[in-house]
């Protein structure tokens, strides 16, 4: 099913950018792409490697919440391959599993453990998009304004009230040590205070990390802060990671161009490409390697 919605999210999202883009033409974009500076490149790449550290760390915590010790950098590569992988195919919760399942049950995991981390992993960045958006939406209330410009700033704030209520909520639970949810034999935990402290900051980090990268790459011409340019972030990757979309295809893109419509189509256009290559294109080619790597050492102990 899910291939069938996220291939339908890019047809529709691609025709509807298709429309909104209409009168650019490939000689403009080539000039905005052009005009990037190798300051703002080498800014895009140091924001793309402070990301997927961070990325590491969601697999660090929920190793830590589980009680298991595994390399760190066994770790960091697991994590950057499955986040590369899942980035791309889409379907992120379910093609980042198959990633940590192989490879975490390398070093002993079971899959009921595989299946808490790949969970809190996916708990830790959905709390951390409700933190981050919270203090954006309270930052900057009329951010929604630019998708919805119907609903009056108080209802912004008022939305990034609520977002923070529910983290508080969950960091009040870790303080009260509710108890574990038992179903049959299988035990959930409640994280500790410790844990939920680098839940987040971890999940912030990473998404401030990530929405740099689109930031440092728009000129600073008609830019509107790198607040704005976060909100506008968090709205459309959100939206691209909820269709579906196979790396978000079209379907970012298309919010972010309604999202920042004070700023040249194609500069903001150059400016994904810039995301896609660097956080996207990029690590989704290393990937593919360290899986063949990976599996050629699992087939040589396999023949010893």
């Amino acid at each position: 099913m899910w291939p069938v919605v996220g291939l339908g999210a890019v047809a529709l999202s691609v025709w509807l950018l298709y429309h909104e883009l209409r009168g650019i033409s490939f000689e403009d974009l080539g000039d905005s792409f052009a005009a990037i500076s190798a300051r703002s490149w080498a800014l895009a790449c140091a924001a793309t490697l402070g990301a997927y550290a961070a990325l590491a760390g969601y697999d660090r915590i929920a190793l830590m919440h589980l009680g298991r010790k595994v390399s760190p950098l066994f770790v960091a590569l697991t994590s950057f391959t499955a986040y590369a992988l899942a980035h791309n195919i889409g379907a992120s919760v379910f093609s980042g599993a198959v990633v940590r399942y192989r490879a975490y049950s390398s070093r002993g995991l079971t899959a009921a453990e595989v299946g808490v981390l790949v969970a809190f992993c996916s708990f830790t960045f959905a709390l951390g998009t409700l933190l981050l958006t919270g203090l954006v939406l309270l930052l900057k209330p009329e951010i929604l304004e630019r998708f919805v410009d119907v609903l009056p700033i108080e209802a912004s704030a008022t939305t990034g009230i609520v977002l923070l209520a529910l983290v508080a909520l969950y960091v009040v639970g870790s303080w009260l040590h509710l108890r574990p949810l038992r179903l049959g034999r299988f035990e959930l935990q409640y994280p500790r205070l410790p844990i939920v402290a680098r839940q987040l900051l971890i999940g912030p980090v990473e998404l401030a990390a990530a929405a740099a990268i689109v930031y440092f790459a728009l000129p600073a011409e008609g830019n509107p802060g790198y607040l704005v340019v976060l909100g506008i972030f968090m709205i459309s990757f959100s939206i691209a990671l909820i269709s579906h979309a196979p790396g978000g295809l079209g379907v970012l893109e298309l919010a972010f161009i309604n999202g920042l419509t004070d700023m040249s189509e194609a500069d903001v256009l150059a400016a994904l490409i810039v995301f896609r290559l660097l956080y996207l294109i990029v690590p989704f080619i290393l990937s593919l390697f360290m899986i063949l790597i990976f599996e050629r050492q699992q087939y040589g102990r396999g023949d010893g």
